[in-house]
């Protein structure tokens, strides 16, 4: 580390410094020839670089690109102490044309997240990635440029080695870069590793090893090579890895952390006719949003309190989901809420009462008029409306999403998500879904279809709602005896805090009976969830532990 360069600085530019091991380990596997052309981007003191040149046997060209003035020097400086001849460039690699005669490529790009990664770098990586005919979001890490930028420096046929955030594997935002990297390389190849790589840093990382770039893209590859290991050190045992197939170039590579025995069951359980995701049964959508919860949300003495009428007032869901953990939402239920001090109630007056007139001077006054959602609307205190869900399903997870039925016919707000189902399946999907949706195929689909979020919650966001598997209408109606049967045992099972108790007694009928899936195979599937679970669980852990 540079003297004053201090960990708040790094953190601030993306800059994590590479274990040896690890850089050791790409530089091996992407440099073929000692007189191969070689590029380390944003290469703070150049460990890729050093280990290019380690033991004076590389002969090609050797460039760093930095950023950091500072780190350009000190790595100028080391390399030559070293006696590796190589040029360090200190500058912004965005602004730096792509020149596409470099046999290998390989580093660790900043990951600088898209709340701090703003202003004129933001522009300039984006510009940077649609050279590639690669178009960002606004939510994308900086990473996500760098790592298209950098493969455009490559000859045909070149290799690109980069650690990156396992981001790569999950989130929405990275799909275009899945795509790119698989139409042009012929070969995409994955390292997982099982613990943390970087000391005192909550990122998941992987290791991608892409080789034989084709600038036409005309000759990608249509699977990954996948390679687990347990950490840097176990590189050095490298084994023969396992092919697997996305289902798009671009979707979510999630499923590659599946082991193989579980995945084959995975697969074959969800493209069997009995089989669906989620949007086959309707659309789920966001909740509804106010502005400002504290204001529009209210308790029923609050209510009393502020002497509004029940036409200043629509029933809600409370804000939360922890009330969502059961089967169903009754109206027994709700009442219970409210006895409780819950807010059972939204504040959306069509045409306000007297007392409504005054809550809404009293919000200008404490200028909740002011909140971004509430100015942009007229008038600011008229919540958009939605129709009532037919399901409520659970957005932010401990354990996983809970589809719960909507009995009571109340509204909600964007803490969860609604599911309206389609009239054909409504009366199936209302009775029956929330009950056979506690199956192990849909858990361990959940873990690949949303995304570890901050201590370790499950996050699923409406369009990856759309593609949790679940089991295909006909398959639920066929077994409603079956199914109904099981209500009370499985309502039991859930209020006592015992889910995968209630898993099991779902599967018989779901999966073993209706599905034919064997003992070995559920086995496989429910151990698979469980890795899942805990490893994510466990990286929750990892970053309360070092906030």
């Amino acid at each position: 580390m540079l003297p004053g360069d201090t960990t708040s600085e790094r953190k601030t530019r993306g800059a994590f410094f590479t274990p040896a091991t690890v850089a050791r380990f790409i530089a091996d596997w992407a440099i073929h020839s000692p007189s191969d052309a070689v590029l380390e981007p944003s290469c703070g003191e150049a460990v890729f670089l050093h280990e290019a040149g380690r033991a004076g046997r590389h002969k090609g060209r050797l460039l760093g690109v930095e950023l950091h003035s500072a780190s350009a020097a000190e790595a100028e400086r080391t390399l030559r102490a070293q006696g590796i001849e190589a040029t360090i460039e200190a500058g912004d690699f965005f602004l730096r044309e792509p020149t596409g005669n470099f046999d290998a490529v390989i580093g660790n790009p900043p990951y600088v997240r898209y709340q701090d990664f703003s202003g004129d770098s933001r522009a300039r990586s984006r510009a940077a990635a649609l050279r590639a005919g690669v178009s960002l979001t606004g939510l994308a890490s900086s990473w996500a440029a760098f790592t298209v930028h950098s493969a455009l420096n490559l000859k045909p046929g070149g290799r690109l080695g980069l650690v990156l955030p396992a981001e790569l594997l999950t989130v929405n935002y990275a799909a275009s870069v899945r795509q790119y990297l698989m139409d042009h390389f012929k070969s995409v190849g994955l390292v997982l590793f099982i613990d943390r790589v970087f000391p005192g840093v909550s990122e998941e990382v992987v290791l991608l090893l892409a080789d034989g770039f084709d600038p036409s893209g005309v000759n990608g590859t249509d699977h990954c090579d996948i390679f687990q290991v347990q950490d840097a050190k176990a590189l050095n045992d490298f084994a023969v890895g396992r092919k697997w197939a996305p289902r798009s170039r671009g979707g979510k590579w999630s499923a590659s952390l599946v082991p193989p025995p579980a995945l084959e069951a995975y697969t074959a359980a969800t493209m069997a006719p009995g089989f669906d995701v989620l949007e086959s049964w309707g659309d789920t959508t966001l909740g509804m949003v106010t502005g400002n919860n504290k204001f529009f949300t209210l308790t029923s003495e609050r209510v009393t309190e502020l002497g509004l009428t029940t036409d200043d007032l629509i029933s809600l869901s409370p804000p939360g989901s922890r009330h969502l953990r059961s089967l169903t939402l009754t109206a027994r239920m709700m009442d219970e809420l409210a006895a409780a001090g819950s807010a059972t109630w939204l504040f959306r007056p069509s045409t306000p009462s007297a007392a409504a007139l005054r809550y809404i001077a009293m919000g200008e006054k404490t200028g909740v008029d002011t909140a971004y959602k509430c100015r942009v609307r007229k008038p600011w205190w008229l919540v958009p409306y939605q129709q009532p869900a037919d399901l409520l399903l659970t957005y932010m997870n401990a354990d996983t999403p809970r589809l719960c039925t909507n009995r009571v016919r109340t509204h909600h707000l964007n803490s969860v998500h609604g599911v309206y189902l389609r009239s054909e399946v409504r009366k199936t999907g209302v009775d029956l879904l929330p009950l056979a949706s506690l199956n192990s195929v849909t858990l361990l689909g959940a873990e690949t279809v949303g995304r570890a979020y901050g201590g370790g919650v499950l996050k699923v966001e409406p369009r990856e709602a759309d593609q949790l598997p679940m089991p295909a209408p006909a398959l639920v109606e066929s077994r409603r005896k079956e199914l109904s049967a099981l209500r009370g045992r499985v309502g039991a099972s859930l209020r006592q805090g015992r889910l995968l108790e209630a898993v099991r007694a779902v599967d018989e009928v779901v999966l073993v009976d209706a599905l034919g899936m064997s003992g070995r195979q559920l086995s496989a599937v429910r151990a698979a969830h469980a890795e899942m679970a805990a490893r994510r669980s466990a990286r929750g852990k990892d970053a309360r532990s070092d906030d």
